[in-house]
Parts: structure tokens; C-alpha cells; sequence
């Protein structure tokens, strides 16, 4: 990677699926050129809206090194990386940095609901046993585990630390981030729920790190465009504005399920949800299908709308 600061639009792609459960690489060939061609600053790969979870050790391992050698040098990607403890997580970097990978985001592992000491430490450590570059994603519906603003400037001052994305809601959090000017991409959630958008690029940040541009990708790279004139301003807040509908859909369902739903429906290369999430259907597909269209999004990226018989089956 540069070490120019990520700016911009960094989307968590979902993982494609072929119709025998398998991850389908063509379509993840397809869906990295159309991120590229829309404005897309750079992808996650095994995100949460990726399915991460619910993929096998070996799969994750194949999908690492599949898709690096799809990158082009236009858009940098990286991979999630989270284990279940420090030395699995730091054997996953490892590895995703030996087969091509820009970079590696990082949760803390999930379900051990550890204190906020013991997880700081863990980023620490996991920096401490690589050069790639690395980010945190603090996600506490996902994972339990928070992070003050303490810690997280604390542990920015390490140089392996460029990007950070923030989900608790807390809008004094990102505040309190961005006044500590640490060397790293401040970036937040999509969710309006969260409602961290607006603040986030009002107060300096340098995008979203988000799950929308999966499906609207080049007006998620106008409202992560970061302020440096009025001009983005008003830009971001027409295309904010405007996509608002499309946003509370994709965060209707759990991540990734209304998503990755209204894809197979556009006819997007996406494949089923991984049991047990099923795919949305009948009026709750439907809903999305009407918001895509009403904005115009499928005469924009000439989306091939499915019937809804057609998408369930």
C-alpha cells in the first residue's frame, strides 16, 4: 500500500456464493471490476457482511489467495482477519500478508466478552508480529468487547495501525478520535441508525467503511468524499439525503441479509445467504427492489431485476 491515508469509500463486499454452496471466485472477479469502475476506494474481504463467521478455516485461507491475485493496483484490498484468540489472529495476518493481501482489518474476537485492557492488548500484540497494514473495527453489537477513545488513540501510536472504523453510535467517540489527530483513517458505519455519517464527515473523517456500496456504489463514494470545501458539503448532503430509503433497508435485516438478498434480486452475482440466514423474500424483497428503483440505481448500473418467483428459487 501507499502510505497516503484511505480515504474515501471502503466497502465490506459480501462473499458470492454458487448455487452448490461453494464461494464462487468469478463472481468475486465481477464484483471487485464493478467496485473499481464505480468509484470504490478500496474493498474488505471476510467482513461481516462478508459471512466471515460461517466460512471454514480452509476457505478463508482459499479466498485470501484467490482474490489477491485479482487486485489490478487501482483499489486495495483487504482481508478480516479476526481469530478467535492472539495467535490465531496473528497466523491469519500472517498469512494474509505471504499471499498479496494491502491490508487487514481486525474486531476483537468475539464471544469471550474480554475486558477493555485485555483487548487493546491484543490489537497491540497482533501489530507487534507483522508489518501489514492493519485497522480496527470497533463493533460492540457484534462482538461485545468496546473500546474508549483512550484506548484507541493509545494504541494508533503504533505505525501498523491506518485505518479505524467506528460502530457504537457514540458520536463523542469519534469526536474524541479525530481531536487526537492519530495517523490512521478515521471512518464509520453506514448504519442511519447509528446515525455516525453525518458527524463523522462534518467533524474531518475520511470516509465510511460501509455495506450500502455493495449495491450503490458510486453514491457511497460521494457521501465518504471527505470536506475540504463547501462543495463536498453540499454534495454529501444531496446524496445523503436522497439515499436514505436505501440505506435503512440495507440495515432492515441483519448484515448481510437484506443486502445480499436485494443483489440476487438486481441480478447481481451474489448467490444465497449461508445457512441458517436465509434470503429475504415476498414484501421485504420487494420493498428494496421499489427503493433501487425509485432512486434510479437500475438504469445507473443496469441492474437486471429478477421476478421475485425467479430470485427464490
Amino acid at each position: 500500500m501507499s502510505n497516503k491515508k484511505l480515504t474515501g469509500s471502503f466497502v465490506a463486499l459480501i462473499t458470492p456464493f454458487n448455487k452448490d454452496g461453494s464461494v464462487d471466485f468469478a463472481a468475486f472477479r465481477t464484483l471487485l471490476k464493478f467496485h473499481e469502475d464505480n468509484g470504490t476506494s478500496a474493498i474488505l474481504i471476510m467482513g461481516s457482511t462478508g459471512e466471515s463467521s460461517m466460512l471454514s478455516a480452509e476457505e478463508k485461507k482459499q479466498i485470501i489467495v484467490e482474490t489477491a491475485k485479482m487486485k489490478t493496483g487501482r483499489m486495495p484490498i483487504f482481508f478480516g482477519c479476526t481469530g478467535n484468540n492472539t495467535e490465531t489472529t496473528i497466523a491469519n495476518v500472517r498469512f494474509a500478508k505471504d499471499n498479496g493481501a494491502d491490508g487487514a482489518i481486525l474486531a476483537a474476537p468475539a464471544y469471550i466478552c474480554a475486558p477493555e485492557a485485555d483487548i487493546e492488548g491484543f490489537f497491540l500484540d497482533v501489530a507487534d508480529a507483522t508489518d501489514l497494514p492493519l485497522g480496527i473495527y470497533n463493533n460492540p453489537p457484534r462482538v461485545k468487547s468496546d473500546l474508549h477513545w483512550d484506548n484507541l488513540l493509545r494504541i494508533f501510536k503504533h505505525p501498523n495501525y491506518v485505518v479505524h472504523k467506528e460502530s457504537t453510535g457514540r458520536v463523542g467517540q469519534v469526536a474524541q478520535v479525530l481531536a487526537g489527530k492519530p495517523n490512521v483513517a478515521v471512518m464509520c458505519c453506514d448504519s442511519p441508525n447509528l446515525g455516525l455519517v453525518v458527524p463523522t464527515m462534518s467533524l474531518g473523517g475520511h470516509g465510511t467503511a460501509n455495506m450500502t456500496g455493495n449495491i450503490a456504489p458510486a453514491e457511497l463514494a460521494t457521501i465518504s468524499t471527505p470536506w475540504t470545501s463547501y462543495r463536498e458539503a453540499e454534495g454529501f448532503k444531496n446524496a445523503y439525503l436522497s439515499l436514505l430509503p436505501l440505506l435503512h433497508y440495507t440495515y432492515s435485516a441483519i448484515n448481510p441479509v437484506a443486502v445480499k438478498s436485494l443483489m440476487k434480486a438486481l441480478g447481481m452475482p451474489a448467490g444465497d445467504l449461508r445457512k441458517p440466514l436465509t434470503n429475504l423474500e415476498g414484501e421485504a424483497l420487494a420493498k428494496g427492489i421499489r427503493i433501487v428503483q425509485e432512486l434510479g440505481l437500475d438504469k445507473r448500473y443496469g441492474y437486471n431485476i429478477k421476478p421475485l418467483s425467479a430470485v427464490a428459487a
